[in-house]
């Protein structure tokens, strides 16, 4: 029989989670999975047969005592306040499930601290890896104490800061998007949106981890392009104070995604990794305007893509009109070859080979090594 492979899943957002179903839905059908998080509605639906654990969800879990709140947090740690019933239920479940269903492989997406607790239990690990600036103690000892880091992205995204040595034991997939929709051509996309078909149209789109794009600065974009329309995907946030233009839409969440992507002559987007892999796969025209998260995650990865020529960023959201028409015009300017490249059809089906292999790998001839030691 296969050794499990079972998944750590954070329930922020929707992208780790759809990252997950991608891989698994690769894996081979005799693998056993499961995947332990304090999500599993992100789950519903998915009909691959998994065992889903459920987490104690501990984000706003509340310190016991002031005492215990005052305790510093250790530099090889990023998240450990002290006296929580949630966590300590949380690591048990964690340790009891990979114990009781002997997991041969514990895929971390994404806890450095859980990362370090499956080598603390002697299970082998796999972080999945994210951009940003995470040289600090706490992540790269959880990408030491792993047998391999999964990077869903293509190698030339990398950044110059990660070291040899960790490159080297990083598989990276190439552009994995989690998004399976057709792509239209752009004419069929705007008949299918009832869309002027020659109009300039540029869709601004947000991923579900973050408080959504402001909407103030759409309202100067609006204004200084105002031939073009300019349409909004996804959450906005409001100050109060916006002046709302003809040319400029709020439609929230679509179920149509790719439609509008397709539609678009530019796209003005955050950072998220399945966001950017998105207008990759259709091959659009790109300004990258990324969202705080933490460690930079999203700014780092802005500063990839506008490397290898992708995309077009700003230092920060352009509040005027000459710079909204700069920002344009330099899109407008973009090969749409360099976004492309980044994208791989096969990112998934690859990631899931590697997990697989590494696993097996790892666990070969196993209880023949255990039976010489017995005897030894």
């Amino acid at each position: 029989m296969k050794k499990p492979i079972s998944f750590f899943v954070h329930h922020q957002g929707r992208g780790h989670a759809n990252r997950t179903m991608a891989l698994i839905a690769e894996f081979a059908k005799d693998r056993p999975v499961s995947v332990l998080t304090a999500g599993p509605q992100l789950f519903e639906g998915f009909n691959r047969d998994i065992e889903i654990v459920p987490l104690p969800n501990m984000i706003g879990a509340g310190v016991p005592t002031e005492r215990l709140y005052a305790e510093p947090t250790p530099q090889v740690m990023h998240c450990v306040p002290l006296g929580l019933s949630e966590m300590r239920r949380t690591m048990r479940l964690i340790l009891d499930h990979l114990d009781d269903r002997q997991s041969g492989m514990f895929v971390v997406d994404v806890s450095a601290e859980i990362g370090l607790l499956s080598r603390v239990a002697s299970v082998p690990s796999i972080q999945i890896r994210m951009h940003g600036d995470r040289a600090d103690i706490g992540h790269v000892g959880a990408y030491e104490a792993a047998v391999g880091m999964l990077a869903p992205f293509d190698e030339r995204m990398e950044q110059d800061d990660y070291p040899a040595y960790l490159r080297a034991k990083t598989f990276y997939t190439g552009g994995l998007c989690t998004t399976r929709s057709d792509v239209p051509p752009k004419d069929e996309a705007r008949r299918r949106l009832g869309l002027d078909p020659l109009r300039e149209v540029v869709v601004v789109v947000t991923g579900g981890g973050g408080a959504g794009t402001p909407y103030a600065p759409l309202t100067v974009a609006a204004r200084a392009a105002p031939e073009a329309l300019w349409l909004a995907i996804g959450p906005t946030h409001r100050e109060g104070h916006e002046t709302d233009f003809a040319n400029l839409r709020e439609l929230g969440w679509v179920d149509n995604v790719t439609d509008y992507l397709a539609a678009a002559d530019i796209v003005v987007a955050s950072a998220g990794d399945n966001t950017v892999h998105e207008i990759a796969r259709i091959g659009q025209k790109l300004v990258i305007m990324p969202e705080w998260r933490y460690f930079g995650e999203q700014v780092r990865k802005a500063q990839a893509l506008v490397r290898l020529g992708a995309a077009v960023s700003a230092p920060n959201w352009p509040s005027d009109l000459a710079s909204w028409q700069q920002v344009l015009t330099q899109a407008r300017a973009l090969d749409t070859k360099a976004i492309r490249a980044i994208y791989a059809p096969e990112a998934a089906a690859r990631g899931a080979e590697w997990l697989e292999t590494l696993t097996d790998e790892l666990w070969a001839g196993a209880s023949n090594i255990q039976l010489l030691k017995a005897v030894g």
